[in-house]
């Protein structure tokens, strides 16, 4: 096939794919995602994926693709032991496409085909992104990859010491550093030490970098673009960045609030461990929720007071395009802001002296509600399938909705359809409250005839 055939047929598939996007943006959102589900379940149930060189059975495959696709975590095998060089290397990469997310990622590929990025791929990944100004996404997909790779360097270049320190050799120390690097600001939640995180549990150089990868990950790239921008004029910092940092940081100390008072003396996660030990897996423990899912004390056996905590704080998640999930700290930002308006009788929802309009307000009202129907429901599923409690069903439900990968140990053993649940809900959790509002966004309209206003009665 000539260059100028190729060419050809990448222009049509270009056409078809845009005249896709123009008429549903939603559905190009799934079909993406799902292709890249389906071949990297395709290579990780090659013989060649596994330890033991046999095929892996396709639930596990399939949802340990999507969680790595996802950017989860959870798992139903371990990933140290089972997964070969080859399995984890599909994983690595799946977690990186997976946190750049598939409208950025599908404007990267426009970008490398065509030398530029048409009209529908810009509004796709602004609806990704966030970005309200469609000439900014170009600069900000660019920004997106650079930022990213940046940060995922640095943070391997300050793991690799970490673990050579801790005799390991030379090529174990790179593909640990590297592999932690990208599972920690990608919020993936995916582990290749053996043991996992918990023998780590009093490492404070570790301990940090999970902290700080974590947040630069889930606070989101409009955000630290924000930050960046106005880093000499701070005053100048947009409304959403505003709103998520100081949301985010109140939701970290809320969650290290009840770390302290629940977990503190419970002899299976914190109190036996001295007291400096302590303090890092608190502080850990207390970031984890908004996604990343890696934990240093065993989640299995924590009171019910602080598993209940942590399912708020995951069904909450992060930042707005972020690598986080959950229905985003905006969201929650916004509709808290929205009681308070309401309770004061005020007319106007305000915050850092702007107003935010009622459109805003709607939206963050329908993707929460959708999250906790797909909680609610999911939950009602796997409590009929399993013979687990509640509090484990429901941590393991919100774990998978909110992409997080925190887990109380139950998925390894949930039988084969409670498992295709969790993946569902995966994949639904990180694409779905995007993909709503996208659709939502766009089927905004104005009436020239409108009902008369009458109001039911609340409460």
């Amino acid at each position: 096939m000539g260059r100028s055939a190729v060419g050809r047929v990448l222009a049509l598939a270009r056409d078809q794919v845009d005249d896709l996007a123009r008429r549903s943006p939603a559905r190009m959102a799934l079909l993406v995602f799902a292709a890249i589900v389906v071949v990297m379940t395709g290579l990780l149930s090659l013989p060649v994926a596994t330890t033991t060189g046999t095929r892996a059975p396709f639930v596990d495959a399939l949802f340990t693709a999507v969680s790595a696709v996802c950017v989860t975590g959870l798992t139903t095998v371990d990933t140290a032991t089972y997964w070969s060089g080859f399995g984890q290397a599909v994983i690595l990469v799946s977690i990186k496409v997976g946190g750049l997310g598939v409208m950025t990622l599908a404007s990267i590929l426009g970008l490398a085909v065509s030398r530029r990025i048409g009209l529908t791929q810009r509004m796709l990944t602004a609806s990704e992104t966030g970005t309200t100004g469609l000439g900014e996404v170009g600069s900000l997909v660019r920004a997106v990859v650079v930022a990213s790779v940046l940060i995922e360097l640095v943070l391997a270049a300050i793991l690799v010491p970490r673990f050579l320190d801790l005799g390991e050799s030379v090529p174990a120390a790179l593909w640990h550093g590297f592999f932690m690097a990208l599972s920690i600001f990608n919020n993936a939640g995916f582990v290749v030490l053996d043991g996992g995180l918990v023998p780590y549990v009093g490492d404070w150089w570790l301990g940090l970098v999970v902290v700080v990868g974590t947040f630069l990950g889930a606070v989101g790239f409009p955000v630290l673009l924000d930050l960046w921008r106005h880093r000499r004029r701070p005053g100048r910092i947009t409304l959403h960045a505003k709103l998520t940092l100081s949301t985010f940081v109140a939701l970290l100390v809320i969650t290290l609030v009840a770390l302290v008072l629940f977990e503190w003396r419970n002899p299976d996660t914190l109190g036996a461990l001295p007291v400096a030990d302590r303090l890092v897996a608190t502080l850990v423990h207390s970031i984890t929720p908004r996604s990343s899912g890696l934990a240093t004390i065993d989640v299995g056996q924590m009171q019910q007071s602080t598993l209940f905590a942590t399912d708020a704080m995951m069904f909450v998640g992060g930042g707005s395009a972020s690598t986080a999930g959950g229905i985003k700290v905006t969201t929650f930002a916004v509709l808290v802001l929205a009681i308070v308006a309401e309770a004061r009788g005020d007319r106007d929802i305000e915050a850092f002296g702007r107003r935010i309009p009622t459109e805003t307000v709607r939206l963050a009202v329908a993707v929460a509600f959708l999250g906790a129907t797909l909680v609610g429901l999911s939950t009602l599923v796997l409590l009929s399938v399993t013979d687990f409690t509640l509090d484990q069903v429901l941590f393991e439900v919100i774990s998978a909705f909110a992409t997080c990968g925190l887990s109380t140990g139950i998925t390894p053993h949930l039988p084969d359809s409670a498992r295709y649940v969790l993946a569902a809900l995966m994949f639904a959790g990180r694409i779905g409250t995007i993909t709503l509002a996208a659709a939502l966004a766009i089927r905004s309209r104005r009436r020239v005839i409108r009902m008369p206003e009458e109001r039911p009665v609340i409460g």
